[in-house]
């Protein structure tokens, strides 16, 4: 980098220099005609160095508003409430998981804060999907976690790469027992 250039034009947030970022990477790509990698390289580093400013100035911004400075007494709670347990989403999922327990031929993973439900599902599809779970075609899997819990990025995860980051607990069902006449 000979003399430095810069391709970012009044960037105010991280939006404008996100979308600025994938105009500039169409642009200058290396596989395109006026792309090259030093270009491509350039364009990264700038990125990431105005992406940690406006990240913090996004975070001093949000500080500010709350009325919290660094030390405050307020600023201590909360970072105290944000570790606290979340029992309200722990009732949610031990309901919704009485409701689905009894059924048969299935298995039940609870991962991270979301229930997974696999196997011998289709007799209970229409159940299912009145209680709220959805389904991943590709994992071959039912699916439901609260309101709260959103998936954040793009990126396709296997049930194995989401057990290992989340962590995995089999949950042993009980058959629905019949009493015999």
């Amino acid at each position: 980098m000979k003399g430095y250039k810069t391709y970012f034009k009044d960037v105010q947030t991280l939006d404008e220099l996100r979308k600025q970022y994938k105009k500039l990477i169409r642009k200058y790509h290396p596989d395109n005609t006026n792309g090259s990698t030093e270009v491509t390289q350039d364009i990264n580093i700038e990125y990431e160095r105005l992406f940690k400013v406006l990240k913090d100035k996004h975070a001093r911004q949000k500080k500010d508003s709350n009325g919290n400075t660094e030390g405050s007494k307020s600023d201590n709670s909360t970072s105290y409430d944000n570790m606290k347990y979340d029992f309200k989403e722990d009732e949610l999922l031990r309901e919704m998981l009485q409701k689905v327990i009894y059924f048969s031929d299935i298995t039940i993973e609870i991962i991270g804060n979301w229930i997974w439900i696999s196997g011998n599902t289709y007799q209970y599809r229409k159940k299912l999907k009145e209680m709220g779970f959805k389904f991943a075609g590709q994992k071959k899997c039912w699916y439901w976690h609260s309101e709260t819990f959103r998936k954040k990025s793009r990126k396709k995860l296997s049930m194995n790469d989401i057990r290992n980051y989340y962590g995995s607990t089999e949950v042993e069902t009980e058959g629905r027992q019949r009493l015999q006449a």
